[in-house]
């Protein structure tokens, strides 16, 4: 681990001493069964598979530090996680914390929630952390006086409402803000009532919310958000017709208003029941617009893997997304060059499978990107 820090501090990701004596001092092998070669290379590994298919990873070594360095942790404070991450990044926190910090787990899937606490359950702690249910928010607040750090560790649109008045005057959370395809990475300070954010930059985490990444690849209301978030990323750098964007909507208001109890499809569906499948037949009767379409999003939202604190000089390639949590900027010049940097879950499928789906066989439609 020593290694691997100091080529994350060579590489430019700031990392305080305090940070670096913690990570150093926990073992990622102890939250996690799976090989950790891809984490020596600054990759984000996998600590579970849950039951419906959802891969849940220890983010990547330089997404983690970014993360404590915007935390601004200090000894004794009161730290609450939404999302385990399996327990890894509780104990970096709580090491750093002391003997008078607390950190407070909110998980609200059970599998991760279970690996969590019986991970934690063995491990040598610091100060105090704690692993709770989203139902038991009632409880930290007789638990805790108020929190002057929140780290929300997968992509949400809003601050859940119940977790708005956990924090204290003066303390922020952090977290990524926007779709399931983009967000920015936040950080909302409470000053008197209001709340003030401080961009950070670019970012794809994958959802906070498990289910979202057990849904069927043929889910319409995922599919919509997946085409929503792409197409305002794609159509906030170059001009796309009004006709065209007109289009793009009524597809996305036809997915959301298709009734919920569409046939299931997943790996061992046969191509008939994918090519019958009433959301398929909804994009093929678009295909003469959409067609053409799907080729710009895929170009736009290709990836670039980053991992600075790799030994290698060379990065991977590669398209997917699904819990992924990484440090993605992304910017176009007057010559339309892009850079995207963002670390991937392993077993990912983002809105560029829909592109498969259209155009190639059921088999490429539903494997993982």
């Amino acid at each position: 681990m020593s290694e691997l820090v100091e080529r994350l501090e060579a590489a430019g990701i700031p990392i305080d001493d305090l940070t670096k004596s913690a990570m150093i001092d926990i073992d990622p092998g102890h939250f996690t069964d799976h090989d950790l070669e891809g984490f020596w290379h600054d990759r984000p590994i996998p600590f579970l598979f849950t039951g419906f298919g959802a891969t849940r990873t220890i983010s990547a070594p330089h997404m983690i530090a970014t993360l404590l360095h915007h935390l601004e942790i200090n000894k004794g404070q009161d730290i609450m996680l939404i999302g385990s991450k399996g327990g890894y990044l509780a104990a970096i926190i709580d090491r750093m914390l002391g003997e008078e910090g607390t950190v407070t787990i909110l998980e609200p899937h059970e599998e991760v929630r279970l690996h969590t606490e019986d991970r934690l359950a063995s491990h040598l702690c610091s100060g105090t952390i704690r692993v709770l249910r989203p139902n038991d928010v009632g409880e930290i607040e007789h638990l805790s006086g108020g929190f002057e750090r929140v780290l929300i560790t997968g992509s949400v649109r809003e601050i859940p409402n119940p977790i708005e008045d956990l924090v204290i005057d003066g303390g922020f959370v952090l977290g990524p803000f926007g779709g399931p395809v983009h967000q920015r990475l936040l950080k909302r300070e409470k000053q008197g009532g209001d709340w003030f954010d401080t961009d950070l930059g670019g970012v794809v985490f994958g959802p906070m919310d498990v289910g979202e990444s057990e849904t069927s690849p043929l889910d319409p209301i995922s599919l919509a958000n997946h085409i929503e978030d792409a197409f305002d990323l794609v159509g906030g750098m170059i001009e796309i017709e009004e006709s065209t964007c007109a289009r793009v909507r009524n597809l996305i208001l036809a997915l959301r208003e298709m009734p919920p109890d569409l046939p299931y499809i997943d790996e061992e569906s046969s191509e008939e029941e994918v090519m019958e499948h009433p959301v398929v037949d909804l994009l093929m009767s678009e295909i003469e617009w959409l067609g053409p379409l799907w080729p710009l999003f895929s170009e736009f939202l290709s990836i670039d893997l980053a991992s600075p604190g790799s030994p290698e000089e060379t990065s991977d390639f590669a398209g997917g997304h699904e819990d992924l949590i990484p440090s993605l900027e992304f910017y176009s010049s007057t010559a339309g060059k892009r850079s995207l940097s963002r670390e991937t879950e392993i077993g990912g499928r983002w809105s560029g499978s829909l592109c498969r789906l259209v155009f190639g066989s059921k088999s490429s439609a539903l494997s993982p990107a």
